[in-house]
This record gives structure tokens, sequence and C-alpha cells, in this order.
């Protein structure tokens, strides 16, 4: 399970990201009692599924801040679902170059076609250089381009 930390606004994270991916969902809330931290009575942790994957989102303070070092990977079968994801993803964040964007509570996501992974390791190393050179000079991922270059 991987925990994202977040200084008072995990419910509000939680609430968007489940309004983003179609498949989630929102399990147990946790809540602060009168020896913790926080207020008591406010939100703790939340657990939630994006895709099937289990995340944690903690209520954790102002001490650790978010950073591209972490990200999660959007992977998409079509140029719609990029699209779709870009846009949903970026929305009051930031878009960034080579598929990646950072959302508006400043988490790092990478938005990639499926094929990105055998593209870039094809056996043929001026194919997937040609991949990765055209994937260089992207920031939204185009699918038609990244083939022609691969091709």
């Amino acid at each position: 399970m991987t925990c994202l930390w977040f200084d008072d606004n995990a419910e509000d994270a939680v609430k968007y990201y489940l309004s983003v991916f179609k498949k989630s969902k929102r399990g147990k809330t946790a809540y602060y009692g009168k020896g913790g931290p926080g207020r008591e009575g406010s939100v703790l942790t939340i657990q939630f599924y994006l895709e099937g994957q289990e995340f944690l989102a903690l209520n954790g303070g102002p001490a650790f801040k978010f950073s591209e070092a972490v990200s999660l990977i959007v992977n998409c079968k079509t140029q719609k679902e990029v699209d779709y994801y870009w846009e949903k993803l970026s929305r009051g964040g930031t878009k960034m170059q080579c598929g990646w964007v950072k959302d508006k509570f400043d988490f790092s996501w990478q938005i990639v076609p499926e094929m990105m992974g055998d593209m870039l390791t094809d056996k043929n190393s001026d194919r997937s250089s040609r991949v990765m050179d055209a994937m260089m000079k992207m920031n939204k991922l185009d699918i038609k381009k990244l083939k022609a270059a691969f091709d």
C-alpha cells in the first residue's frame, strides 16, 4: 500500500482522485483522538483504491512535501485516455515535459501510453533512441508521433 502524506487536505485529495479515476472507491477513515497531534475528530487517514491499487491518505501536518522523486504512472491504452488523465490531473496544477503533471496537491503523475515501455526497451537501439528523442520534445505524449518515431 502506498501512503500519501498531506498537510491537512487528505479528504479533499481523496475526493478529487476518486472523481478522476473511473475504477475507484473509498475505504475506511480513521480520525484523530484526544491523544493525537491532529485536532480531535479530524481525519487522520483515508483508505482508497484507484484502478484496483490500494492507497492511504494521511493528514500528517506540514513536515513533509511531495517531490518528483515519487510519482504514480497512469498507463493509457489510447490517446483519448492520455488526453483525459493529462487534463484532469493537471487541472489546478502544472503540465510538464515527457508526460509528467503535478496535480493541484503538488503530487506528480506520469501519463504514459502503455506501449512506451516496449518501445523504449526495444532491442533495436535506433528505434528506442528515436522514441526517446521524440518524447523529450513533448509535454503531453502523442501516441501517433511516438509510433511514427518508433517505426
